[in-house]
């Protein structure tokens, strides 16, 4: 009986491993072995050496190098100011009694808004133009500031757009499942501190953040990830030449490399995929061991 329920279950998984396999196991294994084909060749599937060349080639690329440099800041700046933010906004609105699923409402709109459209808004609100300085250099100059070029400027004006965009964009799910995880802490908890007189601070540390910790992390983890995999957006803010603006990320230069201006280097591309892959996977192995010693279950 044991037995022909674990064939049930092979089956019924089935579907999902020839998906897995086909669709992501598969181009895995194709890249890692284009990585290393130097002078690779898609028309003819052909190449003239197997080697560290095409490592060695991304690695020294200057492109390459910036790339790095702004998906890095990207992460480092955003992700751990979208989580703070995003768990003081649920904690506001889980004190809201009224219109709070109005205001959770309000605060998920952009996200099911298209990234493309919220990225040319801020184009549009930071952008100098010979007709007008833009809504925010508007608002600078209110306060006695000087205009800045937030979009063709300065590298820490744009990056600072690049972030604000960022941040502004992944809020709303934080915020959901933050707000979520919330509602689901077992409010006998908070009647036994009230009784013994703790304080609202103590409360929340000794509480409220350790039972919705999993969640945390778990918003951690995969914002590591997305930010990692940003790219869309500074096409939506710097248009599609982010290596002239200076504001390319890792998955842009490999699509550079496949399709851009000074594409048609597969090889290329397939080395900063998988050196963008290590990285990921690093970063992720870590911060689940972390979790594993502060996540209370």
């Amino acid at each position: 009986m044991k037995k022909s329920n674990n064939w049930k279950a092979w089956l019924y998984l089935l579907p999902a491993l020839i998906f897995l396999g086909v669709f992501m196991i598969y181009p895995l294994i194709d890249v890692f072995v284009y990585s290393f084909q130097e002078g690779y060749n898609s028309a003819s599937q052909s190449y003239f050496g197997v080697g560290w060349y095409n490592y060695s080639y991304v690695l020294h690329d200057p492109y390459f190098l910036q790339a790095v440099k702004n998906t890095f800041l990207i992460v480092i700046i955003t992700v751990p100011i979208s989580t703070g933010l995003a768990l003081l906004l649920s904690v506001m609105l889980s004190s809201i009694k009224k219109l709070r699923q109005l205001y959770q409402t309000i605060y998920f709109l952009p996200y099911v808004t298209n990234t493309l459209a919220v990225g040319l808004v801020f184009m549009i609100l930071f952008k100098k133009t010979p007709y007008t300085d833009g809504l925010v250099n508007l608002i600078i100059k209110m306060f006695g500031g000087h205009s800045v070029d937030f979009i063709e400027g300065p590298y820490w004006a744009k990056m600072f757009v690049m972030c604000f965009y960022t941040i502004w964009v992944v809020m709303p799910f934080k915020v959901l499942i933050l707000t979520s995880a919330l509602a689901s802490v077992n409010q006998d908890y908070y009647k036994a501190a009230k009784i013994d007189g703790t304080s609202k601070w103590r409360t929340f540390t000794r509480i409220t953040l350790p039972m919705i910790s999993p969640m945390i992390f778990y918003l951690i983890i995969t914002g590591f990830i997305g930010a990692f995999k940003a790219y869309s957006d500074e096409v939506a803010i710097f248009g599609t030449n982010l290596n002239a603006a200076g504001m390319n990320t890792i998955v842009g230069y490999v699509y550079d490399m496949l399709y851009g201006d000074s594409g048609g280097f597969p090889s290329y591309a397939s080395a900063a995929a998988i050196i963008l892959f290590v990285i990921v996977l690093t970063i992720t192995v870590i911060n689940l061991m972390v979790s594993r010693r502060n996540t209370h279950y």
